[in-house]
């Protein structure tokens, strides 16, 4: 997997404020990584030193090979930055904003042109293209905002939390939106203090708080810094008692006891499970009439790792 994106050491102060310290990743082709953290861990200032718009105080950025600061301009153009103040016209309407826009970025008219239809059709705004934006709700301005970013095809699109202050209706759009481009290749960059979010988006997540990384990985790597394993609560009538005994002895089943209604099974991963466990079930004629999968999630390590909610 190319390396789109390399940062390391990022360190940046205001006066005797540490707000950011020491942070580095990496992103890939098609991968998305989510910065998760609550607001005012140093996500917005993490990203504004990786796009260049911000001077850092050490460490070093690479994007697509070539090293970005506040005075590169041509290696800037890799990067598509969707921020999160609206950047649009409100008396423009949502083609014209994407035309502009375009235009700044030195596009070709035709392939402008033939971009903007591309682009409305992903942020699913191409039945309101002609109206202008002030008309829009928030949820379909800031898919305009992301929109814009993507018109110049970026290497890497860098989102700061795009789903703030947005209906449920648009929030499901941008997350599908995101999910699409990741799907073809872009190297995605996402900032959110939604643990949700980061769980259904990103391929790797970095936890952020006061200013540094305290852990990265993929969700499953994260949550065993936990400890914390599956449980599986199966409804059940019947021979509870050796069914329970039975599920025990599969691989990857931590404990199986019996409840009242049904038995409880502690594993190491649930999917994996599920199969020989429903299948002990029937071998002893018990009737699974329910199962539920409770899984440890990434709030979970965030209060394991800083002692903090997310939300605190």
């Amino acid at each position: 997997m190319d390396r789109i994106l390399q940062c390391a050491d990022l360190e940046k102060k205001f006066g005797d404020r540490h707000a950011v310290r020491d942070v580095g990743f990496e992103i890939g082709t098609g991968e998305t990584y989510g910065l998760l953290g609550p607001n005012g861990a140093g996500k917005t200032t993490s990203i504004s030193m990786i796009c260049g718009l911000l001077a850092r105080d050490g460490g070093s950025v690479t994007v697509d090979g070539r090293p970005i600061d506040v005075n590169t301009v041509e290696a800037k153009r890799a990067i598509g930055y969707v921020p999160q103040d609206l950047a649009i016209y409100p008396d423009l309407t949502a083609r014209e904003n994407l035309v502009f826009f375009g235009r700044l970025y030195g596009m070709d008219k035709a392939v402008l042109k033939a971009r903007v239809d591309e682009v409305l059709e992903v942020i699913q705004l191409t039945d309101r293209a002609g109206d202008q934006t002030k008309e829009f709700s928030g949820g379909m301005k800031r898919r305009l905002n992301i929109g814009i970013g993507l018109l110049h095809r970026p290497k890497l699109l860098v989102l700061d939390e795009p789903t703030v202050g947005v209906d449920p209706q648009s929030r499901n759009a941008i997350l599908s939106s995101v999910e699409h481009l990741s799907d073809e290749g872009m190297a995605v960059l996402y900032t959110t203090h939604y643990m949700e979010e980061a769980e259904r988006l990103c391929d790797r997540v970095g936890i952020i708080d006061e200013g540094s990384i305290k852990a990265e990985g993929t969700r499953r790597e994260l949550v065993t810094l936990v400890g914390q394993s599956d449980k599986v609560m199966l409804g059940a009538n019947g021979h509870l008692e050796p069914a329970a005994a039975d599920m025990a002895r599969v691989p990857g089943v931590e404990t199986a006891s019996v409840f009242d209604g049904g038995i409880e099974v502690i594993v190491d991963r649930a999917a994996a499970v599920l199969p020989a466990l429903i299948s002990a079930a029937s071998a002893r004629d018990v009737v699974i009439r329910s199962v539920e999968v409770a899984q440890p999630d990434l709030e979970a390590v965030f209060l394991h790792l800083t002692g903090k909610a997310l939300r605190e």
